[in-house]
């Protein structure tokens, strides 16, 4: 087998069909698009929702709910995933949380929730931590240092 040979398998193309062309080409007159209206017109393009000019669901729906658009998304972090990848004595911080696999690369500020236990003294560096978890980490010896946005 070549490149230059490869072809599609029997039966998976079809010839383009050439409306337009003449009562002869099986495909004339009205070029298949049924009589006039709009989807018979050339440049048709229905717009997304649009129900024939009936109300629309999405505005015959009531509104309800409020969207803050200045709140802050957190990646979050529990002390089981730090006692689970790192040793004692080491520094957390989001580079190395990145580097353990345990946040994504600059997707969204990191923040320590306090679940699950922590037996190791560590030196956290986050974004944000929860009460708990601060409570956690500061219990066992390690230190939490808050890092700006």
């Amino acid at each position: 087998m070549e490149l230059h040979t490869l072809k599609p398998a029997p039966g998976a193309t079809r010839t383009r069909r050439r409306v337009g062309r003449g009562p002869g080409s099986g495909a004339g007159k009205t070029a298949g698009k049924g009589h006039k209206g709009q989807k018979s017109r050339s440049g048709y393009a229905r717009r997304f929702g649009f129900e024939g000019g009936q109300m629309p669901l999405v505005r015959r729906l009531p509104k309800r709910g409020f969207t803050n658009n200045f709140r802050v998304e957190f990646q979050v972090v529990n002390l089981r995933d730090l006692e689970r990848e790192f040793g004692d004595g080491d520094v957390v911080s989001p580079a190395a949380l990145v580097e353990k696999g345990l946040a994504r690369k600059g997707a969204k500020p990191v923040k320590i929730l306090g679940s699950g236990a922590l037996t190791k003294k560590l030196s956290v560096k986050a974004h944000k931590f929860s009460t708990s978890a601060q409570a956690s980490i500061e219990k066992v010896g390690g230190s939490c240092e808050v890092v700006s946005l």
